[in-house]
């Protein structure tokens, strides 16, 4: 295998330049800024984590996961998504905080792709976890602040589908009694979007022709809140009928919080991770084919943890929202120039903190020697200023004689 050329990085990551990294920034603290207003704290977690505890529980397969030995021989992960680790959190450090808990975060994470799928080895999330609370009202409050948190983002136009993970496997459930293998056949079809896989698959399956009818009416349970009344006809058990109940509430809910009109209904939604229980959602914005949210509702995660406890939440892929929108928004703060020869350092290097701490200038200084000092003003007003990536709106010159202040670039 050849040695990589030094300007080479892994398949799956990149660098981010500095628009970039100011845009990037820029939308994870609004998010962040947003979520606060909502009670949610921020927490942080180590990057890398037990494979045996946080890599286990995660539900991130393992052909998907970075794997890593420490010195003592014991297996490590980089973190795949921030579920698992801040469960692990909530069950141990926070063990003893009433709940419910509510927390947020902002991270990088990394999970393992085929170099040809053209996906990010290492991308970013910000979001939420709401710990210690089974009703629809909490699935509702994630779900408005989802619908906040891109809008804070700075996306305006987006839709959101609300599943149910719980309520269609109940129906598969009932309707494929003791035939589980069929069941997880469609289930693969239908997180693939493989509708029609779906319909081929029932066409072959040994059942009657009135299930056959109503698996392929699963397809059609899309929609507002006439879903909820339509699947109702679906199943007689209870634990599904108590399933589309709690759907119901929290669309009624969302109504209350003025999102609804965001929002549809599609009980053919699979979640990515095992872990979901109940209300799965994704969130899907204008000119991108992948999902900037996606969150939902984990009722056994912290079980395994050793603090059983409900939880939902959510995370936004701010990597994929990057992409999406425009440059951020031109700093109003003043460009300074500041050059100054070396026996004028003080007087210069306090200049700049003074317009610094007004607010109002962002400040940059450069020594220059005394040579330079009487052409250094009109040399800067001729290329325009820059420096360090910045075109300066003023430039400044301190020299041996004193201040030559107010050069405009």
């Amino acid at each position: 295998m050849s040695k990589p050329k030094v300007f080479e990085k892994p398949s799956g990551v990149k660098d981010y330049l500095p628009g970039a990294v100011e845009r990037l920034r820029c939308i994870e603290e609004r998010v962040l800024t947003c979520m606060k207003r909502w009670g949610y704290r921020r927490i942080l977690t180590p990057t890398i984590e037990y494979y045996d505890t946080v890599g286990v529980m995660s539900a991130t397969s393992d052909k998907k996961l970075f794997k890593l030995l420490d010195n003592r021989g014991k297996t490590l992960v980089l973190r795949s998504e921030m579920t698992a680790p801040i469960a692990r959190v909530v069950a141990s450090v926070l063990k003893d905080e009433r709940l419910p808990i509510r927390l947020a975060y902002h991270a990088n994470v990394f999970r393992a792709f085929e170099d040809e799928s053209g996906r990010d080895a290492e991308f970013f999330q910000t979001g939420v976890e709401l710990v210690g609370d089974a009703s629809a009202d909490a699935d509702a409050e994630v779900i408005a602040l989802a619908v906040a948190s891109l809008k804070a983002a700075g996306l305006s136009e987006f839709k959101l589908a609300l599943g149910h993970q719980g309520l269609l496997n109940g129906l598969l459930g009932e309707l494929l009694d003791g035939m589980p293998a069929e069941q997880d056949q469609l289930r693969e079809r239908l997180l693939a979007r493989d509708y029609v896989g779906y319909r081929r698959l029932i066409r072959g399956f040994d059942v009657s022709p009135a299930v056959k009818e109503k698996l392929l009416g699963v397809l059609e349970l899309q929609g507002g809140r006439e879903v909820c009344e339509k699947v109702a006809g679906f199943t007689s058990q209870p634990s599904t009928q108590a399933a589309i109940g709690h759907l119901c509430e929290i669309w009624d809910a969302l109504q209350s919080y003025g999102v609804s009109g965001y929002m549809t209904i599609d009980l053919t939604m699979i979640g990515n991770f095992s872990y979901y229980t109940g209300m799965i959602f994704e969130a899907y914005a204008a000119g991108l084919g992948f999902p900037v949210t996606s969150g939902g509702r984990y009722d056994n995660l912290l079980h395994s943890f050793g603090r059983p406890a409900p939880a939902t939440g959510f995370a936004l892929k701010t990597t994929r929202i990057l992409e999406i929108l425009g440059p951020v928004e031109e700093d109003s703060a003043k460009r300074v120039l500041i050059l100054y020869v070396p026996e004028r350092r003080a007087e210069a290097l306090a200049e700049a903190a003074e317009l610094r701490s007004t607010g109002e200038f962002t400040v940059v200084t450069r020594r220059i020697e005394a040579e330079e000092a009487p052409g250094a003003a009109a040399v800067m007003r001729q290329d325009g200023g820059p420096c360090d990536g910045m075109t300066a709106d003023e430039v400044i010159v301190w020299t041996a004689e004193g201040r030559k202040g107010g050069a405009q670039g």
